[in-house]
């Protein structure tokens, strides 16, 4: 034990349980309410990156039926989210979907789950960090006018400063508990969606006056799936759009320290999940009104500027003045998510060492801060080194990794969608709202999600998806994905040596009760 940090002996959080049924890892207790439950929910997601990075290729990939594929997108997400609201009702456990897929379907999956969700953040938080960081140098060329200095991205040594910088301040806030990461994200999450409904009202103005070529009037077949020019188009923007949605259930791994941890978080993700879904559409919309979706001028899937829609258009559709509040946006959405991210990476692996699944050095949760301090600190450390070695090594796999992504998301979210239906299956036919959200809509959406992954993990094998890379034949992303999945399958032989109760059932069963934080 160390002056800073609690350990708790393995095993003795599940075993030792008072008569009230609950045991307290540690975290803070009613630290964030259902506004700041929703925030975080906002900003993990980070909507104005994820519009500017993938307005354009949406738009190339479906064409005018962008605002419809943004909705395709939002259903399966919406659908897994009632599952995660109704798992939470009856166990509020910051290890989210490790926890509750374990008590359905055993130590194996549910490891299995886990590790998806803990490489999938890592990796979000290498992209995160990469963006912010050039954003943030982008920013200061503008700022100061000077092409020098925005140059300075382009500089390898000077890039993986700044991001390590960055990763430093953001695990550190982390570390400092959820209030300190509450007030950040109010600030951050205001300015982002300020500045959104912002464009968003001047892109209608423009497109109303008729200010550019290309642009065009709104119609309703906008919002028809079916009008998609073929069905290869329609799962690539839908594996796009999911993407947009990934993070929302960053409201569910902070449950523990939530007012109301059995329903705040389920709603908070809710409002979030309605409030993505209405600043997707109103942008797409806005943006395809004013500029249109052509491949040519400002048109949305020109490839000279489809990788960062925002940069093209913050000029042209803000004027010199505002737009530059564009460029503060998306490093304020970059820099806020890359923050908020480290919520759900680190009580995973707190959930997984509190119930042994893991070293039980990493459920040292910090007596002040009452954060889990050492997990934090890991997940930095763990991000730094993956984006300094992915961009030393080369762009190529760095971007792949990126692309691998989606079947890490929807791996584990499926997982989570059918752990719920099981989970509940004695009590499906109690009433129709019961067969409704926790059965049919949990279903429902792992089905989609499945099919998303088997669809993306065919079309990972094609060397052309992608960088355009290949190893031995076999497209670089499919290599990176299905290797990242395995390495998982290796380190849980590992830790099945090292902690064979977990793995025989003994420390975590769908009789074990939730371990919440006491009032």
């Amino acid at each position: 034990m160390t002056q800073l940090e609690a350990r708790p002996q393995a095993g003795d959080a599940v075993r030792d349980v008072p008569e009230t049924g609950v045991r307290a890892k540690g975290l803070g207790g009613n630290s964030v309410g259902l506004m700041g439950s929703a925030v975080i929910g906002i900003s993990t997601v980070a909507p104005v990156y994820c519009l500017t990075s993938t307005l354009g290729s949406t738009a190339g990939e479906v064409g005018l039926q962008m605002p419809a594929v943004f909705l395709a997108g939002f259903l399966p997400m919406l659908l897994v989210a009632f599952a995660y609201r109704e798992l939470n009702r009856v166990m509020p456990d910051c290890g989210t979907s490790f926890t509750w897929t374990v008590k359905a379907f055993g130590p194996r999956l549910g490891w299995m789950c886990g590790w998806g969700l803990v490489i999938a953040t890592i990796i979000v938080l290498s992209n995160l960090a990469g963006v912010a960081t050039s954003y943030f140098w982008l920013l200061a060329g503008e700022i100061t006018g000077s092409d020098a200095v925005a140059a300075l991205d382009e500089s390898k040594p000077v890039h993986i400063l700044t991001c390590l910088i960055l990763i430093a301040i953001a695990t550190a806030i982390s570390y400092r508990g959820m209030t300190a990461t509450k007030g950040v994200q109010y600030a951050l999450v205001g300015l982002q969606l300020l500045v959104l409904a912002i464009f968003v009202v001047m892109a209608f103005q423009k497109a109303g006056s008729g200010a550019f070529d290309t642009g065009i009037d709104f119609s309703w077949s906008w919002m028809n799936p079916f009008a998609v020019q073929s069905f290869a188009a329609f799962t690539a923007g839908v594996s796009l759009s999911i993407f947009m949605y990934w993070g929302w259930d960053a409201c569910l791994t902070a449950n523990e320290e939530t007012t109301g941890s059995e329903k705040t978080p389920g709603r908070a993700a809710l409002i979030a999940m309605v409030v993505l879904v209405g600043s997707y559409l109103a942008t797409g919309i806005a943006a395809q009104m004013a500029v249109g979706s052509g491949d040519s001028g400002l048109g949305l899937s020109n490839e000279e500027t489809s990788g960062n829609v925002f940069a093209a258009l913050a000029g042209p559709v803000m004027g010199p003045g505002l737009g530059i509040l564009l460029f503060v946006a998306v490093l304020a959405s970059a820099a806020a998510s890359l923050q908020t991210t480290f919520i759900p990476v680190a009580r995973t692996v707190l959930a997984m060492s509190a119930y042994e699944a893991l070293p039980p050095s990493y459920a040292r949760v910090h007596p002040r801060f009452k954060t889990p301090g050492r997990a934090t600190v890991v997940a930095g450390i763990a991000t730094g080194v993956f984006y300094t070695v992915m961009t030393l090594v080369s762009e190529n796999v760095l971007v792949d990794t990126i692309y691998a992504l989606g079947l890490m998301i929807c791996f584990y979210y499926a997982l989570t969608a059918f752990a719920c239906a099981w989970y509940f299956r004695r009590e499906l036919f109690v009433s129709a709202r019961d067969f409704v959200f926790k059965g049919l809509f949990p279903v429902v959406g792992g089905i989609l999600l499945a099919a998303v992954f088997c669809k993306t993990l065919y079309d990972m094998w094609d060397p052309a998806y992608g960088s355009g890379s290949a190893v031995f034949g076999v497209g670089s992303v499919f290599v990176i994905g299905v290797g990242l999945l395995l390495l998982g399958v290796v380190l849980m032989v590992a830790m099945q040596r090292r902690s064979p109760a977990f793995f025989r059932g003994e420390v975590l069963t769908k009789e074990t009760p939730a371990l919440v934080v006491s009032d």
